[in-house]
């Protein structure tokens, strides 16, 4: 049975989480909603539609580090240039050279923890 989306959210573990919210809202040029859930603080990141939109949060763990753990990939503001220049300006590190698939274009970078990401433009 086919699903609309696959992936339902996810979930990125972080060691600062201040920190954290600085690198991503810079890297993707989203805002991230801080929420409490059961006495555990995490890091939305906002979309359009909260209802029926795919998601994820950040919260305080343990990153599996220097890019072994799942890449998610996250959606850019801008072109995948820019997003490039403003995470790396905010500690990523660029892991690969652009690259072009038929939705768009991304570019694979860990984040200051060492988490695997995508920055993705359509």
């Amino acid at each position: 049975m086919a699903k609309e989306n696959v992936c339902v959210w996810f979930e990125l573990p972080v060691s600062d989480m201040a920190a954290s919210k600085v690198f991503y809202e810079k890297a993707t040029g989203h805002s991230l909603k801080e929420q409490d859930m059961d006495g555990s603080t995490m890091l939305v990141f906002e979309c359009a539609d909260e209802e029926n939109g795919v998601s994820g949060h950040l919260y305080k763990g343990k990153p599996a580090g220097n890019g072994r753990g799942p890449t998610v990939h996250l959606a850019a503001e801008g072109t995948v240039e820019e997003a490039m220049q403003r995470a790396k300006d905010a500690g990523a590190t660029i892991v690969s050279p652009i690259i072009e698939i038929p939705a768009g274009r991304f570019v694979y970078c860990t984040d200051p923890d060492g988490n695997s990401i995508g920055l993705f433009s359509s």
